[in-house]
């Protein structure tokens, strides 16, 4: 039995080693031309290696999602250990820099945990911002970089706007919202860490004051007042997680059942020719927007996905336009 573990280690090991080794080399040269910093250098790109590798500049994220052939394997630590060291050798990390997760199937609609309580915040780089991630606390880091490019999007379409980012986790795109001019931003999430997370990325980055609100509150609630306020936004994003049955929200969402709802509630928040962007990860994702008068539809999701996220679409977005004059 030693005999075919160490087998089946030795053989996942030299055909992980030579996937990177090449696909290191050619992400390498795209990423100092477009002056990135942070991608992901493999993404489950052999079956039998059902791992993701992100590289943060000097550190390596790795996320292992186990099927159930690989939940049952007897030398399930010993293949992960081995996996580890040969990421870290062949694209030149430390390995007191790697940080490894192992992401099993959730049952029904659990959700992953907090993981650990370092409480440490990396600044790593993109776009010319600041960004701060967290590589050992939780699942995610606090910045999804398959949005690198959305962000991008959304920064050069913020001059002098009234900026709304819902669900706005770690506040990257109010980052890339302020540092594009925006005239003032809000960000709404349920999560005081988050919020706070989000204080930080702005104010590394010399952009925090009385213009940028941070609201601890329920999206749905927090658009039902928004409305009744009278409020108005000129560019707003929503990226919903695909479920939560989070104990400080109102029920649950599903981004598939509550989509409808709360492109409508947004798109009432817009101010004229205003822009909302939607976004979503969830796989089985279908449209279910009824087209409306005076409202331009586009999926740009070909525009916001970049080169180390090609193979594996990693999310979808809209983006939404009023036109009335």
């Amino acid at each position: 039995m030693t005999g075919v573990t160490e087998d089946r280690i030795a053989y996942h090991s030299e055909l992980l080693r030579n996937r990177l080794v090449k696909r290191s080399k050619h992400l390498h040269k795209w990423a100092r031309r477009n002056n990135i910093t942070c991608y992901r250098v493999y993404d489950r790109d052999i079956p039998e290696i059902p791992i993701c590798i992100d590289l943060y500049e000097r550190y390596l994220h790795i996320n292992e999602f186990p099927g159930a052939k690989e939940l049952r394997a007897s030398d399930g630590p010993a293949w992960s250990a081995a996996m580890l060291d040969v990421a870290a050798s062949s694209i030149g990390i430390h390995r007191d820099h790697v940080f490894w997760k192992r992401r099993e199937p959730q049952k029904g609609k659990a959700q992953y945990q907090k993981l650990a309580t370092s409480g440490q915040r990396i600044p790593v780089h993109e776009g010319g911002y600041t960004l701060l991630v967290n590589l050992a606390d939780y699942v995610d880091t606090g910045l999804f970089l398959d949005h690198r490019d959305t962000r991008a999007i959304v920064g050069t379409l913020c001059g002098g706007a009234r900026f709304l980012n819902l669900y706005s986790y770690t506040g990257s795109f109010t980052v890339y919202a302020a540092g594009g001019g925006a005239r003032s931003t809000t960000s709404v999430d349920l999560s005081n860490t988050y919020n706070e997370w989000a204080r930080q990325n702005l104010a590394v980055n010399g952009l925090g004051g009385s213009l940028h609100r941070f609201e601890r509150q329920d999206v749905i609630r927090f658009l039902d007042h928004a409305q009744a306020r009278g409020e108005r936004y000129d560019c707003i994003v929503l990226d919903p997680p695909t479920f939560s049955n989070s104990k400080k929200m109102e029920g649950v969402l599903d981004v598939q059942r509550d989509h409808p709802r709360l492109i409508e509630q947004c798109v009432a928040l817009l101010s004229r020719r205003g822009i909302l962007f939607f976004s979503t990860s969830y796989r089985g994702f279908k449209w279910n927007v009824s087209p409306q008068q005076q409202l331009q539809v586009q999926e740009i999701t070909g525009d916001t996905v970049g080169e180390d996220f090609r193979k594996r679409r990693p999310h979808r977005v809209w983006m939404l336009r009023r036109t009335d004059a």
